[in-house]
């Protein structure tokens, strides 16, 4: 039986590859939809306001600091737009997992990028990157929310929780990714910390969905690997270890 996936093989010199499933998605952040929906923030876009290379390294070279010529490029030639950004105060307190972080935070750094990238979190995944696959899903006051299409900034203040945080502090895992494990939820893994933080969101709400509830509950959440029905099964186990009603669909 022949496989299908080598019909898309690509060969580079002495080397095959399967067919990137990045290819789907645009590289562009989702940073430009929501970086401009800011009071504080006069941006109406992340990418480069039209300022040509020379008037960028002018700008380095005037300013002596990288910081003030990273925002004369985004911002353009509004003075009133670079005001703004540089009145952010970049050094902000995070309530992540349950402890105060520190960290120095562009205007348009995503939760994501803060997390992977800045806390060294990297349980956090980012696939699309553009609020479409539910790989980097946190919590943000009990609530699943898309930290790639989240500014930083738009966080401060609640409690984030990562799959990193979801654990017991004596290292037991929590039902949900115990379930996961007994029932052999993930395949290839990397939509597994997404779902997961979207089924302890849910049960942070509801103790005892339907599996229709379930279903609902991780719509927001691709997997490329599976039919997803073990994906519900290991939710409805872990429903039933915390003494839910367990229910099967």
């Amino acid at each position: 039986m022949t496989e299908s996936w080598k019909d898309g093989v690509v060969e580079d010199e002495d080397f095959e590859f399967p067919p990137d499933i990045a290819d789907d998605f645009e590289w562009v952040p989702a940073t430009q939809e929501v970086a401009g929906n800011l009071p504080d923030l006069a941006m109406n876009s992340w990418q480069d306001g039209g300022s040509t290379r020379r008037e960028f390294l002018r700008g380095v070279v005037c300013s002596g600091v990288a910081v003030s010529a990273a925002t004369y490029m985004f911002t353009g030639h509004s003075k009133q737009a670079r005001a703004a950004v540089r009145g952010v105060e970049r050094l902000v307190s995070l309530n992540i997992n349950g402890k105060t972080r520190r960290v120095d935070v562009a205007p348009n750094d995503t939760l994501a990028h803060t997390l992977r990238y800045r806390l060294g979190l990297t349980g956090t995944k980012i696939g699309c990157n553009r609020a479409e696959c539910g790989a980097c899903t946190v919590l943000a006051d009990d609530i699943p929310i898309y930290s790639c299409s989240t500014l930083t900034h738009q966080v401060r203040g609640k409690k984030i929780q990562t799959v990193e945080g979801v654990a017991s502090p004596d290292g037991t895992l929590h039902p949900v990714q115990q379930a996961f494990i007994d029932e052999l939820g993930p395949q290839c893994g990397f939509c597994t910390p997404g779902l997961i933080m979207s089924a302890v969101g849910l049960l942070e709400s509801n103790s005892s969905p339907s599996a229709e509830e379930v279903k609902y509950a991780i719509g927001g959440n691709l997997c490329r690997c599976t039919g997803y029905s073990k994906v519900v099964e290991s939710i409805l186990a872990a429903v039933e270890a915390m003494g839910g009603q367990k229910e099967q669909g």
